[in-house]
């Protein structure tokens, strides 16, 4: 092989290792046991925030006579960034790693399963939807829905630390 070729491969390779994944700081799906079900959600809060500031920066920039297209940009850009790295958390993390299928003869814990699996789903569409528009009622979807998840996922001592946190 070329040495050329073999060196611009490399260098791509190294590129692309350093810098094309951009979940870098995301948990991973080996089954190493270290889950924080609580940063999750934390950091689901935090998106929601960020998804509404967004909006209202895009909002705002909008209605002025003279647009700011670089401004407006980056907001569009920031609230799309946000709403997929919620739907992120709500894939890999709590559908494809802590949120366990249940016998269907066990009829309350397949109703608990599926309870979650409907409000997960609830999270991704109104994450989907912050993307498409600039309607503020999707971040109230986004706010109940994740205070839904929290009731039926955790036990209550994680609900009263979440609900201080949030409040605070």
């Amino acid at each position: 092989m070329n040495w050329k070729l073999t060196a611009k491969l490399l260098a791509i390779f190294i590129f692309i290792s350093l810098f094309g994944n951009a979940s870098l700081f995301a948990h991973c799906e080996i089954p190493c046991g270290i889950y924080h079900d609580q940063l999750r959600i934390e950091l689901i809060w935090e998106h929601i925030t960020t998804i509404e500031k967004s909006m209202n920066q895009v909002n705002s920039l909008s209605a002025e006579g003279s647009k700011n297209y670089n401004q407006l940009i980056r907001w569009v850009s920031n609230k799309e960034n946000h709403a997929t790295e919620l739907q992120h958390i709500v894939t890999q993390y709590f559908m494809t790693q802590r949120v366990k299928p249940a016998d269907h003869a066990d009829e309350a814990a397949h109703a608990a399963y599926l309870k979650k699996l409907g409000i997960l789903h609830g999270l991704l569409v109104h994450a989907m939807k912050a993307k498409q528009t600039t309607d503020l009622a999707h971040i109230r979807h986004l706010r109940d829905l994740t205070d839904q998840f929290v009731e039926v996922y955790f036990d209550e001592d994680a609900k009263k630390h979440l609900r201080e946190h949030h409040k605070g």
